[in-house]
C-alpha cells in the first residue's frame, strides 16, 4: 500500500489497511521490549529490530528511513529502493552500481530463471512457479545476509 512503484495495483490504495499491519508489527515489538528482568537493566531485551518496505508513504508515518539501500548495493544485482526503520547495525554496503551487476532489464532472464511460466487453458491458470513481483518482494539474498552479519 505504501509503494510509489504501486502502478499496476488491482484493489485502490488504502493507507489504513496498510498501517494495520504496521501496527500489528510494531504491538509485536513494544511487547517484547517491554520484558525488562530488572529496574536496572539497561540493555533492551531485543538485541536489534526492523521495518522493511519499500521507499514510499510509510515515512509519513514512521519518518525518516534509519537506512536506504539497493539490492545492487549488496551484489544482488537489481534496483529497488527499500527502507529499513528501526533499531539495527547497519551493513556495510560492499558494491556500486557499476560493479554490483545492476541489470534491472535483464532481471528476468539472469537473475530469476525460476520465473513463473503462466499458462492458461479454459478458466484454469496454472502457475509453475512464481511471478517477478512474488520474487522481487522477497529479501536480497546478499543483503540479508551483510544485515545479519552485523546484528547477530
Amino acid at each position: 500500500m505504501f509503494s510509489v512503484a504501486r502502478t499496476n495495483a488491482k484493489k485502490p490504495r488504502n493507507l489504513a489497511e496498510g498501517m494495520e499491519l504496521v501496527e500489528a508489527c510494531l504491538r509485536i515489538i513494544w511487547k517484547c521490549q517491554k520484558r525488562i528482568t530488572k529496574d536496572t537493566q539497561r540493555i533492551a531485551p531485543l538485541k536489534f529490530w526492523a521495518l522493511e518496505n519499500p521507499y514510499g508513504l510509510l515515512n509519513w508515518f514512521l519518518g525518516k528511513p534509519a537506512f536506504i539501500f539497493h539490492p545492487y548495493e549488496f551484489g544482488d544485482g537489481y534496483s529497488k529502493r527499500t527502507c529499513l526503520w528501526g533499531c539495527f547495525n547497519e551493513p556495510q554496503k560492499t558494491h556500486t552500481k557499476e560493479n554490483g551487476r545492476m541489470i534491472n532489464k535483464k532481471f528476468d532472464n539472469l537473475l530469476m530463471p525460476e520465473l513463473v511460466k503462466i499458462r492458461s487453458i479454459g478458466d484454469n491458470i496454472f502457475r509453475d512457479k512464481k511471478t517477478r513481483q512474488e520474487l522481487r518482494s522477497i529479501t536480497p539474498p546478499n543483503f540479508a545476509k551483510a544485515f545479519f552479519e552485523v546484528n547477530k
